[in-house]
C-alpha cells in the first residue's frame, strides 16, 4: 500500500510543479519552492517503511525543490536559482519561527488544537539546524554543479547529465550533512551510517524518475508554452 502512494505522490507532486509552472511560468517556480520546502519539513516527522527500507515522508517534495531549481537554472539562469535557493531558505526559517511562537500562545480550556500542534512544529534543534545546513549548502551546490556541467555540456541532449549529476551530489551532501547533525551520536554507529545509506538510496531513486520531468519543462518553454507575468 505504501509503495502505491508513493508512487501517487510522486506524479501528485511533480504534476503539480510543472502544472504551476506551465501557467505562471518563473513565479510558479518560485512559488513551489517555499511550498515543497515547508510540505517536506512537515512530512519528515512520518516515518514508514517503503520497498523494505524505513525511511521518512517527505523526500518527494524535498527532491521537488532540486527539479525546480535545476528547471530556473536551465531556463532562465544561475542568479534566478540563487534566487529561489534564498527563498527557500527564507521560507524555512520564517515557518519555524512563526510557528514556535503560535505555539507559545496559551490555549483557551476548549482548544484541541495546541497538542497536535506542540507534537509537530517543536522540532528538536538539532533536527531544525541540520535541515537548515543541508538545505543551504546542498542547494547552492546544486546550482554550481548544474552549471558546471551545461558549460562543459551545453547541448539539450545533455540535459539529463547536468540534472542528474548535479542533484545526485547535492543529494548525497544534502543526506550526509543533515544526518550528521540531527543523528550522529543519537544512535549507534551501524544504525546511523544504515539511516545515511537508506535515506540517499530513496532520494537518488527519485532523483533518477524526475528526468522525464525536466525534459518535458524544457519542451513547455522551448515551444513556448509557458505563461510568464
Amino acid at each position: 500500500m505504501n509503495e502505491w502512494l508513493f508512487v501517487g505522490m510522486f506524479f501528485l507532486d511533480y504534476g503539480l510543479l510543472l502544472l504551476l509552472y506551465q501557467r505562471y511560468g518563473r513565479l510558479g517556480l518560485f512559488a513551489w519552492i517555499p511550498f515543497a520546502t515547508i510540505i517536506a519539513n512537515l512530512q519528515v516527522i512520518k516515518v514508514v517503511e517503503l520497498f523494505g527500507m524505513t525511511a521518512t515522508l517527505g523526500n518527494i517534495a524535498y527532491a521537488s525543490i532540486f527539479l525546480a531549481t535545476d528547471i530556473i537554472s536551465e531556463n532562465y539562469g544561475r542568479r534566478d536559482a540563487y534566487a529561489a535557493v534564498g527563498i527557500g531558505m527564507f521560507s524555512m526559517i520564517g515557518m519555524t519561527l512563526i510557528m514556535l511562537l503560535a505555539i507559545a500562545f496559551v490555549p483557551t480550556p476548549d482548544d484541541f488544537a495546541q497538542p497536535a500542534l506542540k507534537s509537530i512544529f517543536s522540532f528538536v534543534p538539532r533536527v531544525v539546524l541540520g535541515s537548515l545546513v543541508a538545505y543551504v549548502i546542498s542547494q547552492h551546490h546544486d546550482v554550481w554543479s548544474f552549471h558546471f556541467w551545461k558549460n562543459r555540456l551545453p547541448q539539450t541532449k545533455f540535459l539529463w547529465v547536468r540534472n542528474n549529476f548535479s542533484t545526485l551530489a547535492s543529494q548525497a551532501i544534502d543526506t550526509l550533512i543533515f544526518t550528521a547533525i540531527a543523528f550522529f551520536g543519537v544512535f549507534p554507529t551501524n544504525t546511523f551510517w544504515s539511516i545515511v545509506i537508506t535515506t540517499f538510496l530513496l532520494k537518488a531513486l527519485i532523483t533518477l524518475l524526475d528526468t522525464p520531468f525536466i525534459y518535458l519543462a524544457k519542451w513547455l518553454f522551448v515551444t513556448k508554452r509557458i505563461r510568464e507575468f
